[in-house]
């Protein structure tokens, strides 16, 4: 009988070959579990559930932070340069030159990896070394391939690439737009979805009653109504047609009563035509550098009356025809270097100087349309730098063109005003309700909110 030694433990099989066999089983089952992800896939092509793809990102990023010797990976926005491969914009991430080859021959069954133009773009996740010595690692891509179509290249947990392609279902949807001034009109609207061609539109609007130079401030408000496509996740891939703008209280409902450019027109909520005889700013963006009345001229250095406003804005700005009209010279004149000057009804004419050139087409008798480019902002004549000289001529004689009461446009009447307050109260309604939230991405990311972003240099 063997004797019993306190100061040795008992030896117990049992336990340890349990544990054992367990072991081998897991060890099985994750052998065959990696084995089967290991194989080469096809593309995965699937309706985009932003759920999903956001499960996608945290599972290829979880696998990339497990990766011992690796940092944190960081988003980089990579544009192809003229000339340059997609293995050669990949190489400037840092990868290795083989991964670069890999992620290559991952995409060249769903796009042409050959022949690439320069500018397109694409956003990788990248890993650099903690010992800053050797290649960075890839985990992942992303590259848009239309509005709503995505590619992404995601690593697996056994190293290899995953290609998918993700497809965003496209709505019709109104969209309001609303917020306060923060920097510049354009700025403060594009900060709450709005679209280049609408910020356009609605500038357009409000320069008959709005100097954006001097009467718009920080933390005015503001509201857009507009015809949009959207995506699943929010990112508008095309506008349609501003129905209402706001400004500082002042409100323009569009009607489909259709102008002669065959666009709706605008209306205040009484169903008076907003588009005033002439615009308050003829120039886009500009800002009065000089007022109407005596001055010290900053040429002749002597004072004299200065019969108009001066808006400065660098050469080449294009100045627009502040109404309706016929052009009644365009030539050189004095002091107002090229001059233009144009013929309004009811013998209001306006004139601008100091121009760079003319549009084309503009000369002596050619009619224009209120808001179209008649000539270019310049410095000719006795002008120190460039600016545009704007005046406003009634019966001959020059007025102040800030503040001149200049003629208002038609209101609506009848089964028109009543067809007007029906569309108004429509519009009223999705205001009161409020609008959905808009995501100002362009490009749906594979890196999570705190990854920084690359140096601009691999742009």
């Amino acid at each position: 009988m063997q004797e019993f030694d306190p100061r040795r433990g008992a030896t117990r099989w049992a336990p340890r070959v349990f544990t054992a066999v367990a072991g081998l089983m897991a060890l099985g089952l994750g052998w065959k579990l990696t084995a089967d992800d290991a194989k080469p896939s096809a593309v995965q092509t699937a309706p985009l559930d932003p759920a999903a793809l956001t499960a996608l990102q945290h599972v290829a990023f979880a696998g990339a932070e497990a990766q011992p010797g690796f940092q944190r990976p960081e988003n980089v926005e990579v544009k192809v340069r003229p000339g340059e491969t997609l293995q050669g914009a990949m190489l400037r991430t840092g990868v290795a030159p083989e991964e670069a080859r890999q992620v290559v021959a991952a995409l060249q069954g769903v796009i042409d990896t050959v022949n690439i133009k320069a500018g397109m773009a694409f956003e990788a996740a990248i890993a650099q070394r903690r010992s800053q010595r050797g290649p960075a690692r890839l985990i992942g891509l992303s590259m848009r391939t239309s509005p709503s179509s995505t590619l992404t290249v995601s690593r697996t947990f056994d190293g290899a690439l995953r290609l998918r392609a993700l497809e965003e279902k496209v709505k019709d949807e109104t969209k309001v737009a609303c917020g306060e001034m923060a920097g510049s009109f354009y700025e403060s609207v594009a900060n709450v979805g709005g679209t280049p061609a609408v910020i356009s539109e609605a500038a357009k609007l409000f320069s008959h009653k709005i100097d954006f130079s001097r009467d718009i401030h920080e933390g005015d408000k503001f509201c857009l109504v507009f015809d949009r496509k959207v995506t699943e996740s929010g990112r508008t891939i095309e506008a349609g047609d501003l129905e209402y703008a706001e400004v500082k209280g002042q409100k323009f409902y569009a009607f489909d009563r259709k102008g002669e450019d065959g666009k709706p027109q605008f209306f205040d909520e009484l169903g008076k035509n907003i588009k005033g005889f002439l615009l308050r700013t003829p120039v886009d963006g500009a800002r009065i550098t000089s007022t109407f009345g005596l001055r010290k001229h900053p040429v002749l250095g002597y004072t004299r009356a200065h019969q108009g406003v001066d808006f400065g804005a660098g050469t080449g700005t294009p100045i627009l025809a502040a109404g309706d009209g016929v052009v009644l010279e365009a030539r050189r004149w004095a002091g107002y270097g090229n001059w233009l000057r144009i013929r309004h009804s009811g013998q209001w004419d306006t004139g601008y100087g100091h121009i760079s050139r003319y549009a084309p087409g503009i000369r002596p008798g050619v009619h224009v349309r209120q808001g179209q480019v008649v000539a270019y902002v310049g410095a000719t004549g006795l002008a120190t730098g460039p600016h545009l000289h704007y005046e406003i001529w009634r019966n001959g004689e020059r007025v102040n063109p800030i503040g001149a009461k200049v003629p208002q446009g038609t209101v609506l009447g009848g089964s028109e005003l009543a067809a007007f307050k029906s569309q108004k109260a429509r519009i009223d309604r999705l205001l009161a309700d409020g609008g959905s939230p808009v995501s100002g991405d362009e490009t749906p990311k594979l890196a999570m909110a705190d990854l920084q972003k690359a140096k601009s240099k691999l742009r």
